[in-house]
C-alpha cells in the first residue's frame, strides 16, 4: 500500500513538473522573439547609420542619430557596435 502511495505522489509530482516545462519552454519562445526583434531594429539602425554617411552627411549628425535609434536596444550609445576611426 505505500509504495502505491509512494508511486501516486511521484506521478503527481511528474504531471506538475510537465506544465511548468511547457510554460518555461513559452517563456524562451516569447525571449527568443523579443531578442530577434532586437537584433532586426539594432541592424536597421546600423544600416540607416551606413546610408547617412553615404549620402554625405556630417559624421556627427549620423551617429546622433543612430544614437536615438538605437535608444533602449544595445549598450551603450552605438547599439554595442563602435568600429574603430
Amino acid at each position: 500500500m505505500k509504495h502505491l502511495y509512494v508511486m501516486i505522489v511521484l506521478a503527481a509530482m511528474l504531471a506538475g513538473s510537465g506544465g511548468a516545462f511547457a510554460a518555461q519552454k513559452k517563456d524562451d519562445v516569447a525571449h527568443v522573439k523579443k531578442d530577434v526583434a532586437d537584433h532586426r531594429a539594432m541592424a536597421d539602425a546600423h544600416l540607416n547609420a551606413a546610408k547617412c554617411l553615404e549620402a554625405g552627411t556630417p559624421e556627427n549628425d549620423c551617429q546622433a542619430q543612430l544614437a536615438k535609434d538605437c535608444k533602449g536596444l544595445g549598450i551603450g550609445k552605438y547599439c554595442g557596435m563602435k568600429h574603430k576611426h
